[in-house]
C-alpha cells in the first residue's frame, strides 16, 4: 500500500493507582502511537507497548524504528513481517496493526453499507499485587462491575493468602487464574501450586521462567499451566506443545509482533489474548484477535481474555475506544479499528 506520511507519538498514561507484579512498580505506561496516512488522507492507527518490566525493546528503539518506515513509499503485511525490515516485535505489532486499520477505513469509503456490528468478548479482571484483604476488596469491586473471571499478580507477598481472600469474597462460581510472571523457581512453583489447588485455580500463567521447567511441573499440580514471555513464537507454542509444558497460552500482541503472529500461536495451542497494559489502539486490535478466536472456538469453553486493563488508567487519549459493559469488552462501530483520538488529551500526555 503506498503510504503519503507517517506520524510517530511517543505517550504515557498514568495509572490510578500503581501496577505492582514481581516484574516491578508502573506507575504510568510508556506507548508509541503511530499514524500511517494514505493518499487521499485516510489515517491507520498502530500502538506499540514496549515490554519495559520484562527487559523487552526501549521505547527510544521503537520510536526509531518506526520512523525509519516513513522512509518508504509504501508497506504491506508480508515485508513487515520479513527481514527485510529489521523491527522490534512492538514496532512490528503497531505497523501492522495501523496498515490492518488503514485497509479497514479505506473499505469504508469504498462502500455504502455500514460493517456488521462484532461480538463483545469476555474478559478478566486484573487484579495488582497487595495484601490479602487489599486484593479482596478490588476483585469485589471488579465484580460489582460485572466481571466473573479474575486474574491474580502473584510472586510479591502472600501468595496463597491472596488467593484464599480472593475466593472468598467473590464466591465458588467465580474463574480465578494466577500469574507469576516466572517469578518462582520449580520448587517454589510446585509447593505453591499444590497449595493453591484447593483455592479451584482456572491456571497459572508463566510460573516459572522457561518451557523446561514449565514440563517439570506440569506434571505435579491439576491446575493447567499457561504460558506467556516462553511463548512469543508459534515455533514456541510447537515446543510448549511437544514439552507438554502448556496447555494454553496467553498472547500479547506487542509481544509476538501483531494479529498475524498471534493468530498462528492460537493454531497450536489454546489461547486468550492478554494486554501489555496498552491504550485504546492495542486494545482494540486485541479484542479484534480475540473476537477471531471466541469464533473459532464454537462448541468448546471459552477462555476469558485480558483485556479490561483500561479500567487500570486514570486517563485515555481516545474520544472513541473499546467500552466495559458487565465484564463483556465492546469494540467500537466503524470500520478498521474504530478507535478516535483526542487530540488535546494525547497532546497533555505526549512524551
Amino acid at each position: 500500500m503506498k503510504i503519503a506520511s507517517v506520524e510517530v507519538i511517543p505517550y504515557a498514561l498514568p495509572f490510578r493507582t500503581p501496577y505492582v507484579t514481581a516484574r516491578g512498580r508502573l506507575d504510568n505506561r510508556e506507548m508509541v502511537l503511530l499514524r500511517l496516512r494514505a493518499d487521499d488522507g485516510m489515517v491507520g492507527l498502530g500502538e506499540a507497548v514496549p515490554l519495559s518490566l520484562r527487559g523487552g525493546t526501549a521505547l527510544a528503539q521503537v520510536v526509531g524504528e518506526l520512523e525509519a518506515l516513513g522512509g518508504r513509499d509504501s508497506l504491506d503485511e508480508a515485508t513487515l513481517r520479513s527481514d527485510a525490515i529489521a523491527l522490534s516485535p512492538p514496532a512490528r505489532c503497531a505497523a501492522l496493526t495501523a496498515l490492518l486499520d488503514l485497509r479497514g477505513r479505506i473499505t469504508s469509503s469504498e462502500i455504502a453499507t455500514a460493517p456488521a456490528p462484532s461480538q463483545p468478548v469476555e474478559c478478566n479482571a486484573t487484579l495488582v499485587a497487595g495484601e490479602p484483604t487489599a486484593v479482596a476488596a478490588d476483585a469485589l469491586a471488579w465484580a460489582e462491575e460485572g466481571f466473573t473471571s479474575f486474574k491474580l499478580k502473584l510472586g510479591v507477598g502472600d501468595d496463597v493468602g491472596q488467593v484464599r481472600a480472593v475466593r472468598e469474597a467473590v464466591g465458588p462460581r467465580a474463574r480465578i487464574r494466577v500469574d507469576a510472571n516466572a517469578a518462582w523457581d520449580v520448587d517454589a512453583a510446585v509447593r505453591i501450586l499444590l497449595e493453591l489447588e484447593p483455592f479451584d485455580v482456572e491456571l497459572a500463567e508463566q510460573p516459572v521462567a522457561n518451557l523446561e521447567e514449565a514440563a517439570e511441573i506440569a506434571g505435579a499440580t491439576s491446575i493447567p499451566i499457561a504460558g506467556d514471555e516462553s511463548v512469543e513464537t508459534q515455533a514456541d507454542a510447537e515446543r510448549a506443545r511437544d514439552l507438554n509444558a502448556c496447555a494454553l497460552t496467553g498472547i500479547k500482541l506487542s509481544k509476538v509482533g501483531g494479529p498475524e503472529a498471534a493468530i498462528e500461536i492460537a493454531e497450536v495451542l489454546p489461547s486468550y489474548v492478554s494486554s501489555a497494559l496498552d491504550g485504546p489502539v492495542g486494545i482494540a486490535a486485541g479484542a479484534q484477535v480475540a473476537q477471531t478466536l471466541d469464533a473459532g472456538s464454537e462448541g468448546e469453553a471459552r477462555l476469558a481474555h485480558g483485556l479490561a486493563t483500561q479500567r487500570l488508567f486514570a486517563s485515555t487519549i481516545a474520544s472513541v475506544e473499546c467500552e466495559l459493559q458487565d465484564g463483556m469488552l465492546h469494540s467500537p462501530a466503524g470500520f478498521g479499528l474504530g478507535v478516535e483520538i483526542d487530540e488535546t488529551a494525547l497532546q497533555a500526555h505526549r512524551l
